[in-house]
Order: C-alpha cells, then structure tokens, then sequence
C-alpha cells in the first residue's frame, strides 16, 4: 500500500499491486532510479529518494502537487500546454508512454535533461494513477561529472595556491624573526648591518643596499651586498652619495625624506634621474642588472635613519606588495637598531669622558716609573667602577691603589670618584698600618656614599730614592699584586687578604697589613678583575694566564707592557683598570 492524498486533503491508502506492503519499502524505495507516483488527476502521491535527490525537492514538500505543473518542462525549459503532455495525455488514456528529450526543473531553479517512462495503475479495470519512472540523460550526467571534475581541479589549484601562499608567509615570517633576533645581538651599527646583509641575500634578494642619513642632507651608503665573485661592485657603491635635496620625486629620495616604501619595476626605473643622488642610485641600480625594486625607510616616518634597497635581477621573479610588506617591517626594525646605537655611541662616549676625567694624573715620584691603563667594557653602557690612584702622602710615601666598585653604571663610577676622594683624605697623614686605613674607609662609606660594596688594594712604595724600598699592603677582597723581577720570577702577593669593602668584620674584627722588600728593577702590577676574568675561564686559569704574559712582556717599557697586557685580554666582558710601578736600577 502506497500513502497518498486525495483532493479533499485526507490522507488514504492506494494498492498499487497485489505484492505485501514491504515492496515499496525493500524494492522502490532502494532502486537507484526516480520514482513518483501519480493520482488519477495528475498529483504526486508518492516518491522515493532517489526522487528527492534528482528533484531536488524532498518528498513531504511535493505530496499533493501537480508534477506537470511542478517540474515538467519542454527542452526550451518552458512550460508545456497541459494538453499537449504526453504524460497527462497517457494518464488520462491509461495506457504506457515515455518521453526523451523533456527537461526538469529541479527545486534550486536548475533544468535538466531527463527522459521518462508511466506505467498505469488499476484496481479491477478502474485507474488509479500511473507510476513514472524519470532518468537523468546521460549527456547531462557525462556534462555534471565534466563539471564536477573542473571543480576538483580548480580546488586542488586553489588548495595548492593557498599552500602555497601559506609557506611563502611561514618563510617571510620566519625571515623577520631571524633578523629580529640576530640584530638584537649586537649595538654596533656595522656589525648589525653586515648579519642583516647575510640574511637578505640571497634569500629574499639579489643585490641589497643600505643608506644612512649624516647630517641633515648628506647620505652614505655604508652596505652593499650582492652575490658571491661581485665584491668588486660592492666595493665600487660604498661610500658618500650626493646630497638627497627635497624637492626630487625619485624614489630613494622621497623615502629618505619621509615617504612610504616604493615598489618599482623595469619600466619605472627607465624614467630619467631628477636629483645627483637618483642619478647615482639608477646608475647602482643598472650595474646590478636589476629587474625588480623594493625601497623602504629605515625607522618610522617620524624619524627616517637611512633606506634600504632590495633588488631581484630575475624579471620572472619580481617582487610582490607581500615583499613590500615584510621589506618595510624589516626596515622599521632596523631603523630603530641603528638609531639604539647611536644614541648608545653618544652615552658610551659620555660615559666615558667621565670616567677617564674622573681618574687622576699619575705623580712623577723621583725615578721610580708609573704607568696606568683603564679600558671600558666592550658592550654596552658600562664604564663601570674600575679605578686606580697613585699619589704622595704629607711624608713623601708613595700611595698606589686599584679598586672595584659594584655595579657597571654611571652611579658605580660616581660611587668610585667618592671613595676615591675619601681614601686619599683617610690616609694622607695617617702614619699606622695600611688594613687601619682600609677600615676607616668601610666605617666610614655607607655614611657618605652610597657603594653597596667594593674591592680595593691600598699600597704604599716606602724608601729613598735610591732604595732599597718595601711594599706595605692591604687588600680588601681584591686580585692579587703581581711583583716581577729581574731574575725572570713572578709572583703574586697573596698576604694581606681581608673582606671586601661593605662585608660585616664583626666585633673587633680589622682587615691585616702585609710587607714585602721590591728589588731593584722590580715591576710591580695592580689590576682590576677584568684582567683575570674571562667567561668560561676559571679564575686560576686567568692568573696563570697574566702570569706568563707578564713574564713574556718582562723587558719592554712599562708603557708598552701596559699597551699590550690591555690587548692580551680580547675575552673579557669587564672593564680593565691596570696600574703598573717600575722600580729604578742602582
């Protein structure tokens, strides 16, 4: 039995045969062809999925409906006179037809050729419907599989472009990180320009040039880098260019004076120079063989450091505005490293016009030689505390003295210009032992100063000038002295080690004096950490080390011992105070 809908719109059971009821459900509604069937009047009463699907309708929205009306067109996609079907014709007369070169309007407006065949259903020679069984043509079939498989292939095309695209941006991505994390590594200008070259070239470019701004209209191109067995090119663009003007339109121009990042092809680089620079720069460019050119401002708008150019000589390969986009993030980041160095260069600079201002002349004590070297940290802002001294007590003793403040700032060198001036008062008159005076100075620093801590050795050279002559001797948690003599030994000075300057002594505690006699011709050498100290070096290892240089250095004048003991220590992050004595030969 078939469930259907008769015109009153009650619902009744058709027989569509003498088969149990499980036909439809076993056999009709799992056949792979469309199946309706039809009431005597010409309306769907029944339809399997199959149906629904080539319909595109589903069946609960079609029961009731009139199929000729609903989706049967001619193969213009018109209407057909209701008295020109064939369907309804072979309906009304009860009897078996088919069609093949109709068309089907489906429920999504689309037409389709179908063709289609009716078996009448009776009941005791009374009519009761049709079933028409529809098929897709197969000219339509074969022109949806041809469309379906256009559509796969422009997907994977789409897919692989996107794929693509994808690992382009993850390349670019990867690209300013690396260069990010590289220029990060260093404050020197040359060294960030040379690592940024590396990474540029060959990878995102052919050629890539670099210019600063000096001044207000002077520009140097300070990089060049091409490809390997062009240095002599590179060589040939360094230097000065002519000055940028401001009223040139050329693209190196506008960028340097605060325009936007120019993507330029061959055709644009064809247009004749209208500045002395852009004259220079097309010449570069030509050199090159450029096909493709990306330049960009180095820094923000605001503040226009220099421009870099980017040029690919593949005219098969230009750049694209994703290049513009990663060229001009590039840019910005390292317009603000070169401007972070030179303000670096600019407060290096003060930095250390204090600190050397802040150590004092060495006296000229008879014929005994003096010789003293500072030399700052080699990164950053750290001129540190290191300082040494050297002047005469009221009974004519000569006073040497190297020491360390905490901290590598400009506080630590302002701390160490006050205990510097602290020390020299404590022990100018003071006639008792060298750890008295020491401990003067740790009573009397965090009431005056504001050194957390610090080391010091505090030496004094007593005897004639003739000789013979003592070393009296206080370290407050410093290197050793190291004494050379003219027998080819050298030792350090290991007595007279007390706590650091700011450790607690306890009740009663006092740094101890030390004495050694200094032969005739003796050098003796005070020197700060950065002497010994070398990462990834123990310390005995960096004693063992200034040991042999200084033996090695044994009859060069002081001067030049000092000179070349400062460029012995390449290792060290520190910076170096190094005073040196040299006692006369009777």
């Amino acid at each position: 039995m078939v469930e259907g809908v008769r015109p009153d719109g009650e619902r009744e059971e058709r027989r569509l045969s003498a088969a149990e009821p499980g036909l439809w459900r076993h056999v009709v509604e799992q056949l792979g062809t469309a199946v309706a069937v039809l009431d005597p009047a010409g309306r769907i009463v029944a339809v399997n999925p199959a149906a629904e699907r080539l319909l595109g309708r589903a069946a609960a929205v079609m029961y009731g409906q009139d199929l000729h009306d609903l989706c049967h067109r001619d193969p213009g996609g018109a209407r057909i006179p209701r008295e020109h079907c064939p369907l309804l014709r072979a309906l009304a007369e009860g009897r078996s037809t088919r069609g093949d070169d109709d068309r089907c309007l489906r429920g999504d407006g689309r037409l389709i050729p179908i063709s289609w065949s009716t078996t009448p259903l009776t009941d005791d020679g009374v009519s009761q419907g049709m079933v028409v069984l529809i098929v897709e043509t197969a000219a339509d079939r074969h022109a949806r599989a041809e469309r379906a498989e256009q559509a796969e292939r422009a997907e994977r095309v789409e897919r692989a472009a996107r794929t693509s695209a994808l690992e382009s941006l993850t390349e670019r991505l990867t690209l300013v990180a690396e260069i990010t994390d590289v220029l990060g590594q260093t404050l020197e200008v040359d060294e960030a320009l040379a690592r940024l070259s590396r990474l540029l070239v060959p990878r995102l470019a052919d050629w890539a040039a670099v210019d600063l701004r000096v001044g207000s209209h002077q520009v140097h191109r300070v990089a060049v880098t091409g490809p390997e067995g062009r240095d002599a090119l590179q060589e040939d663009w360094r230097g000065h260019l002519p000055s940028a003007g401001e009223a040139a339109h050329s693209p190196l121009v506008q960028v340097l004076n605060g325009g936007g990042p120019v993507l330029q092809d061959r055709a644009d680089m064809d247009a004749p120079p209208d500045s002395p620079l852009a004259a220079v720069h097309s010449a570069f460019l030509g050199a090159t063989g450029a096909a493709s050119v990306i330049t960009v401002p180095l820094g923000t708008r605001r503040q226009v450091t220099g421009a870099l150019t980017l040029v690919r000589t593949d005219p098969a390969h230009p750049f694209g505005t994703g290049d513009v986009d990663v060229v001009s993030d590039i840019g910005r980041r390292v317009g603000l490293v070169i401007d972070n160095a030179r303000r670096f260069g600019r407060q290096r600079a003060v930095a250390e016009a204090m600190q050397r201002n802040l150590l004092p002349p060495l006296p000229r004590p008879g014929r005994i030689q003096l010789a003293a070297r500072y030399q700052p940290a080699p990164a950053g802002s750290q001129v540190g505390g290191d300082w040494y001294d050297a002047f005469m007590l009221k009974d004519g003793t000569l006073a040497l003295v190297i020491g360390d403040v905490e901290g590598h700032d400009l506080t630590a060198a302002a701390g160490m210009a006050q205990l510097h001036g602290i020390l020299r008062s404590l022990a100018w008159d003071h006639a008792g032992p060298t750890g008295a005076v020491v401990d003067r100075l740790d009573d009397a620093m965090h009431a005056i100063t504001t050194v957390p801590m610090a080391t010091l050795v505090l030496a004094l050279v007593e005897g004639p000038d003739t000789g013979p002559w003592t070393l009296r001797w206080t370290s407050a948690g410093h290197p050793p002295p190291l004494l050379l003599t003219p027998d080819g030994n050298a030792q350090y000075l290991e007595a007279g080690q007390g706590l650091l300057l700011g450790a607690d002594l306890g009740a009663g505690g006092h740094r101890p004096s030390a004495a050694h006699a200094l032969p005739p011709g003796s050098t003796l050498l005070l020197y700060t950490d950065g002497m010994i100290e070398v990462p990834g070096s123990d310390l005995d290892t960096g004693l063992g080390r200034l040991r042999r240089h200084v033996l090695a250095l044994a009859h060069e004048p002081l001067d030049t011992l000092c000179d070349r003991l400062s460029s012995l220590m390449p290792g060290s992050t520190d910076d170096i105070a190094l005073l040196a004595l040299r006692l006369p030969v009777p």
